[in-house]
């Protein structure tokens, strides 16, 4: 089969390495073009450009409606996942077997842009992926399969979403042999239909007077991205890991304790170890290394 993949973000690599060393024919990859990001607004290609370039695999890189109808025509089947363009209805009509998408929830849970990010924060121990096929509306084709998936209690949405990426890497196999075969996916669900739409910078600060277990699901859920913040004295502080303690509360939420090299801040209910953080302008570190560099005492506070 002739496979074009479309697809921008890191967690569509696996697919591609699948696809590589398959029976099948990877055709070549549609990507988002250029973008300037860092600090340095420095011209960068996507992940999987980069990937494309590294095994000599044609990326195409369109901007334009035409420039997507062309890049997408004589294909068996397109595989999209993470592209992060719409994708209108008669550019859906030109592969032979249609578009599919490989989502990272169980659907119709958590349809949209932020399907783990949703999942962690709002506590779910179960998640998994869908792979359907797209039609004009979010996320609601039917669907060749579905696998189910046991989030890691501390686990963040980087590391769920590796899983979810491998896993789905290997369900591809099944459903382009039942395409093949010309089985017919089932129709969703219109039961229980949830939503998970884009992060904003704004949720991901730390509300301190929030329960210590909606705040460790916080963290981890925007672990890498946006990446959960707070501030103290002005200063934005970001925060990768916390542990969930049983330690009571004896100061006001956000107030830090600082114990043997150990940083305890207060929440709602118990305090949360804070194991790691991202200063501002420096790279993640350990607290007891920050701790040896940086006056904080018991008494100061996040806010």
């Amino acid at each position: 089969m002739r496979v074009l993949v479309a697809a921008t973000a890191k967690v569509a690599i696996p697919t591609l390495e699948w696809l590589k060393q398959s029976e099948h024919e990877l055709i070549g990859i549609v990507t988002t073009p250029d973008s300037r990001t860092g600090r340095g607004k420095i011209l960068s290609q996507s992940s999987v450009a980069k990937w494309a370039e590294d095994n000599q695999i044609v990326a195409l890189k369109p901007n334009t409606h035409d420039e997507m109808r062309k890049a997408f025509e004589n294909t068996d089947v397109v595989i999209a996942i993470a592209y992060g363009r719409i994708l209108q209805k008669d550019i859906l009509a030109l592969p032979k077997y249609g578009f599919l998408n490989l989502h990272f929830s169980l659907l119709p849970s958590y349809r949209g842009a932020a399907p783990v990010q949703r999942a962690l924060l709002n506590g779910e121990k179960k998640t998994g992926i869908s792979i359907f096929k797209i039609d004009e509306s979010l996320d609601t084709g039917p669907i060749y399969l579905q696998k189910s998936y046991e989030i890691p209690v501390n686990a963040t949405s980087e590391d769920v979403l590796k899983d979810l990426s491998e896993i789905g890497a290997q369900s591809f196999h099944k459903v382009l042999i039942d395409i093949e075969n010309g089985d017919q996916p089932k129709a969703q669900t219109t039961e229980n239909v949830t939503f998970a739409p884009k992060i904003t910078k704004e949720e991901a600060r730390i509300d301190w007077a929030k329960p210590a277990q909606f705040i460790h699901n916080l963290v981890r859920a925007f672990t890498p991205s946006p990446g959960a913040w707070t501030t103290m004295n002005e200063n934005i502080i970001k925060v990768s890991q916390v542990i969930p303690t049983t330690k009571p509360i004896t100061l006001t939420p956000g107030t830090i304790e600082v114990q043997d090299r150990r940083l305890f801040a207060t929440t709602s209910d118990f305090c949360l170890e804070v194991i790691r953080i991202i200063p501002a302008g420096k790279k993640e570190m350990l607290v007891s290394d920050w701790l040896n560099g940086t006056r904080v005492s018991t008494g100061d506070k996040f806010e």
